[in-house]
């Protein structure tokens, strides 16, 4: 029997605040990404989605943010 391990999720929006990025720029960034990064969609009422990360999906985007910020410099 497969046990989920995850408990937690992290909003694109309050990582970009505590990451102090656009989330836009976070969301392009996060299209990188794949669900055994660490990205999960998260649904809600109606049309309402957005993109949430777990500590392991947030420990890749940084390292994606890195690679952004080297290939523009």
């Amino acid at each position: 029997m497969h046990i989920n391990k995850v408990c937690r999720v992290t909003t694109i929006a309050r990582v970009a605040a505590e990451l102090g990025e656009d989330e836009n720029w976070l969301s392009d960034i996060a299209g990188e990404m794949e669900p055994e990064d660490g990205l999960i969609w998260v649904y809600g009422p109606g049309d309402q989605e957005t993109i949430a990360f777990t500590d392991f999906g947030i420990e890749q985007l940084q390292e994606l943010i890195a690679i952004h910020r080297d290939q523009t410099n």
